[in-house]
């Protein structure tokens, strides 16, 4: 016999059993379909937080940087309170407190409150990309005749953008993983497809290990398609 080819009866039993596993969590009775479901509700859920996030993050970055000491007090309260508290509680007081009677659709409830959770941290991170760049360029904007909000928009955002975009992929991320929580509104998202496999087969393993994995490809694509844009961005640097 070819020793190459030789494969010990208990590792052959266990490759067995792992396939007979994965068959009954996933393939029998089509339960791979909670898993495709959860994957859909997770990237919308995110993709849609992530958006709304960014536009309340760059709002709150502003107030937070604005000499009136109103807009101020707002930026910093609202900071102070998201980053203060749990996401899961930020998310189960707005799905059945604030909008429980608005009739909006389970997920973009979920979608708005991950999108206020998100919108804190990621002011900050705009902040401190603003605050990065020299005042010189600020100067000089206003030496050209532009008005404040010109120079804000026509030169210190996109020279800020370069800075911050590796901190906003890291939020980004860290949000897909923070939206594993949806299964407390009634949401089936990846993590709560995986519990369903698990109560329905009795088998622990296989759903979480999947849930696992999946949750890790969709991470590690992502931040080899967001670290090829960030490459881009540099390719205009002066080195």
């Amino acid at each position: 016999m070819n020793s190459a080819l030789f494969i010990p009866a208990s590792l052959a039993t266990w490759f067995a059993d792992v396939k007979e596993t994965f068959v009954f969590c996933f393939i029998e009775k089509k339960r791979y379909t909670f898993l495709t479901e959860g994957i859909w509700m997770t990237i919308k859920v995110s993709l849609v937080a992530a958006l709304f996030g960014l536009v309340i993050g760059f709002v709150i970055a502003i107030f937070n940087l604005s000499n009136k000491k109103a807009l101020n007090k707002i930026g910093k309260v609202y900071t102070d309170i998201i980053r203060g508290t749990p996401s899961v509680t930020q998310l189960m007081i707005i799905y059945f407190v604030v909008l429980a009677k608005t009739g909006l659709a389970k997920w973009l409830i979920a979608s708005i409150a991950f999108s206020i959770n998100s919108g804190a941290y990621v002011s900050e991170i705009i902040r401190a990309g603003i605050l990065s760049i020299d005042k010189g360029q600020t100067e000089a904007g206003r030496s050209l005749g532009l008005k404040g909000s010109q120079t804000m928009m026509s030169i210190v955002i996109p020279q800020a953008v370069k800075n911050i975009f590796p901190a906003l992929c890291n939020e980004f991320i860290t949000l897909i993983k923070e939206t594993a929580i949806v299964g407390y509104v009634g949401l089936v998202d990846i993590q709560k497809a995986g519990d369903f496999i698990k109560s329905t087969t009795y088998e622990a393993f296989m759903p979480l290990i999947g849930t696992a994995i999946i949750y890790f490809v969709i991470i590690k694509v992502l931040t080899v398609s967001l670290g090829k844009v960030e490459k881009r961005l540099r390719k205009s640097d002066v080195r």
